[in-house]
């Protein structure tokens, strides 16, 4: 697919489905149920371009990450981890060196879901293997059926996990349950999942999960879009940073972007009890 993607060509992507509703949500579905929605080529050149171009246009206030079919992905597929060996016959040093920003560019797939301005949430069914894993905790909310599990597949496949689970998952769960899982290579079900914060909640099937998960994310497209993007920046922000940092962060962005007619507007819907109507952000 040439690049950059836009929206209008949203109907020839290959590995997914995107639907944008009248409330700003844009649903992205991973459409390959027949192959348990493995991830491959189409879905990690497909991704990040979806992402960008609804950032880019200001397309969109909330993205769902949804998945057709009985589970939600079954992680990288075959064909994907075996390009990572097609430098037979060159230079040892060279080969490392493609090989590295091949790995840089799979994990810059699920590092837009940070950088995005708008939250996204992924909705999960089923088995969630390997990349799946790497990918939903790249996203800010994670809602799942009661079927649900998740699986660091890489190392019982004698590989270290390497476009973001390690990076990510002890900021969403406890570091002695990450550690484990990782080592292990178990399966974490959806009630311990919730149970150790994982997961915000377990519904009893998809169809459930995908109603809620919607009206989730309508309220959220319902708020001012530069509050909610100044909320998720500052909560990624402070994660990686001390308190100190954070605040000094929080202020600087605050001095320039409290000026938005956005907060009177959110005042006067309140006192005129109405719906508050908010311009989208810039593209």
């Amino acid at each position: 697919m040439t690049q950059p993607l836009n929206t209008s060509d949203f109907n020839q992507l290959k590995a997914f489905r995107v639907e944008i509703d009248d409330h700003y949500v844009a649903e992205i579905s991973l459409n390959r149920a027949e192959s348990i929605n493995s991830m491959n080529a189409d879905f990690w050149s497909e991704l990040p371009a979806i992402i960008e171009a609804l950032d880019r246009e200001s397309a969109a206030r909330v993205i769902i990450l949804s998945s057709q079919g009985r589970h939600f992905t079954a992680g990288m597929d075959l064909s994907v981890i075996g390009a990572i060996g097609n430098s037979e016959g060159h230079e040892p040093a060279r080969a490392a060196e493609k090989a590295r920003r091949w790995i840089l560019d799979l994990q810059n797939t699920f590092t837009v879901l940070e950088k995005a301005r708008m939250p996204v949430i992924s909705a999960i069914q089923g088995a969630c293997i390997g990349g799946g894993v790497d990918m939903i905790c790249a996203t800010d909310m994670r809602f799942c059926t009661s079927n649900a599990y998740f699986n660091i597949k890489e190392t019982a496949l004698g590989i270290t996990a390497d476009v973001g689970t390690l990076q990510r998952i002890q900021h969403v769960m406890p570091s002695g349950l990450a550690r484990e899982l990782a080592y292990s290579s178990r399966n974490l079900g959806a009630e311990e999942a919730l149970a150790c914060g994982f997961v915000n909640k377990v519904y009893a099937d998809q169809e459930q999960m995908l109603e809620a998960v919607r009206a989730l994310a309508t309220e959220i497209a319902r708020h001012s879009p530069m509050a909610v993007h100044g909320t998720k920046s500052m909560l990624n922000y402070s994660r990686d940073h001390s308190v100190e940092d954070s605040l000094n962060h929080m202020a600087t962005w605050q001095s320039g972007m409290l000026q938005a007619p956005d907060v009177q507007e959110a005042m006067q819907a309140n006192r005129d009890k109405r719906a508050p109507k908010f311009d989208n952000l810039l593209p």
